[in-house]
């Protein structure tokens, strides 16, 4: 028995096998893309967030060594000590405002993947309105060569008949 063929001399197994591998690039080719996205988003997020850390680790640990230092420096210069610490106090403050801006500014520019959710989405349309509509089988029976079914088909056992094997 001959296989169907279509008018480019392809058999429908080898077109089915064809449209499975362009839609296997195609998923791979939307989780690469996806994949790159998260990975710019998250270097951006990275740095806001080192950013940040270092606000916050600036204000947790040096404020006391550098506020004794400073404020202490400031008296030397002829300031009472109460507005020497004050003095000192408002720079770190001012200091880390400016970190947790930078931060923010950072953060801000992280966006979700654009590209990667408007192809899942087309991709998602496309196999919506390209599924495929089976065929009722009656009995248990196989479809025969020649109506679209490979040559395996032909092997499989039905609920009369007991497993063939090919000779």
């Amino acid at each position: 028995m001959s296989e169907a063929h279509n008018g480019d001399g392809r058999s429908i197994g080898q077109l089915f096998a064809a449209a499975t591998a362009e839609m296997s690039a195609l998923v791979h080719d939307e989780i690469a893309l996806a994949k790159a996205e998260l990975r710019q988003d998250a270097k951006r997020a990275a740095f806001g967030s080192g950013a940040l850390i270092g606000a916050v680790t600036l204000l947790f640990f040096s404020v006391p060594m550098l506020s004794f230092a400073s404020a202490y420096g400031l008296q030397a210069l002829g300031l009472t000590l109460g507005w020497s610490f004050l003095i000192v106090f408002g720079a770190f403050v001012v200091l880390a405002l400016l970190l947790a801006a930078f931060a923010y500014g950072r953060f801000k520019k992280v966006k979700k993947p654009e590209r990667s959710i408007a192809s899942a989405k087309e991709t998602a349309a496309v196999l919506q309105k390209a599924k495929p509509h089976p065929r009722e089988l009656t009995d248990g029976a196989v479809p025969a060569l020649g109506s679209g079914a490979t040559e395996s088909a032909r092997l499989l056992p039905t609920a009369d008949a007991p497993a063939r094997t090919k000779m």
